[in-house]
C-alpha cells in the first residue's frame, strides 16, 4: 500500500467514526449549541468531539504532521504534511435537524493537497479523491455534468456569517444568477455543495469568505472529478467558484470580482 492510500484509509476511517458521534447527537437535546464569531455562527459538542477524536488519531499516527482545524486552528505548523479538518461542515443545518452535514479532511503535501475526503453520514454518502487518481463516491468513479444550457442548471451558493454586518453579501451575485438557472439552491455544507458539483448532482457552487478547511478537500474531489476551480475575489478569505467548466464559465462573468 502507498504512502497516499495509507493516508487515505486513515482518513476515511476517522471520518466514519466522527460520523458515529454525530449521529449519536443528532437532533438531540444535548447539543449545548454556542455562538462563536455571531448569532449565526455556531459551534456544538458534535463539532468539539469529532475534533478531537480525528486529531487525537493524527497525534498517535503522524505526530510530526501539521493540523489547521476549524475549531483548534494551527497546530505544529510544518511545512511538508498538513491536515485541513472541519470536523461538522454544515453545523448551523445539524443544530436545526436538518441531514446536509459532513466531515471534511483534506490533506496537504508541501502544500498541495493529495488526498480529500467528504463524509456526510446521515446520508451515508463517502467521496473521496486521491491526485492523479480520480474522484469516487461510495467507490465509484465520479465526474462533473457535461452541460452547456445555463437556463438547464442547478445550482447552489451560501452566504458568509458576516453578512448583516456588510452589503458584500453576496445577494447581488445571486439576483444576477438566479433568473438565468432552472433551480437555485442554498445547502448548508460547503464540502457537501462542492462534492456535488463533482458527482454531476450541482452544476456549479459558489460562495465567499470561506475559509481553508471548508474547501480543502472538496476542491480536490472536484478538480479529479473535472470540474473548474476559480478564485473569484482574493479580499474575502476563500471566495471560489466550483462548476463543471462549460456552467462555470458562463456564471463566472455574472460574479462580482474585488470591490474598486
Amino acid at each position: 500500500m502507498s504512502e497516499l492510500d495509507l493516508l487515505l484509509q486513515n482518513a476515511v476511517a476517522w471520518a466514519r467514526e466522527a460520523g458515529e458521534i454525530q449521529l449519536k447527537y443528532f437532533r438531540g437535546t444535548e447539543l449545548h449549541i454556542q455562538a462563536k464569531l455571531n448569532q449565526y455562527d455556531v459551534v456544538t459538542v458534535a463539532d468539539k468531539e469529532s475534533e478531537r477524536l480525528i486529531i487525537s488519531h493524527i497525534h498517535s499516527c503522524y505526530p510530526s504532521h501539521s493540523i489547521l482545524s476549524e475549531e483548534s486552528g494551527v497546530e505544529n505548523n510544518s511545512d511538508e504534511w498538513q491536515w485541513v479538518i472541519d470536523p461538522l461542515d454544515g453545523t448551523t443545518n445539524y443544530s436545526s435537524g436538518l441531514p446536509l452535514f459532513s466531515i471534511s479532511i483534506g490533506i496537504r503535501h508541501n502544500g498541495e493537497t493529495v488526498v480529500g475526503v467528504v463524509y456526510a453520514p446521515y446520508l451515508n454518502e463517502l467521496f473521496t479523491a486521491v491526485k492523479g487518481i480520480g474522484a469516487f463516491l461510495n467507490g465509484k468513479a465520479i465526474k462533473v455534468r457535461e452541460l452547456d444550457d445555463l437556463s438547464q442548471a442547478v445550482i447552489s451558493t451560501g452566504f458568509p456569517v458576516d453578512k448583516a454586518a456588510t452589503s458584500d453579501n453576496n445577494l447581488d451575485n445571486a439576483t444576477r444568477v438566479l433568473p438565468l438557472v432552472r433551480g437555485f439552491r442554498r445547502l448548508g455544507s460547503a464540502a457537501v455543495d462542492i462534492s456535488y458539483v463533482a458527482s454531476g448532482v450541482l452544476d456549479a457552487y459558489w460562495e465567499l469568505n470561506l475559509h481553508e478547511w471548508d474547501v480543502c478537500a472538496g476542491i480536490l474531489i472536484a478538480q479529479e472529478a473535472g470540474a473548474m476551480v476559480h478564485h473569484f475575489r482574493n479580499d474575502r478569505n476563500v471566495s471560489v467558484l466550483v462548476a463543471s467548466p462549460n456552467i462555470g464559465a458562463k456564471i463566472l462573468p455574472l460574479l462580482s470580482t474585488n470591490p474598486g
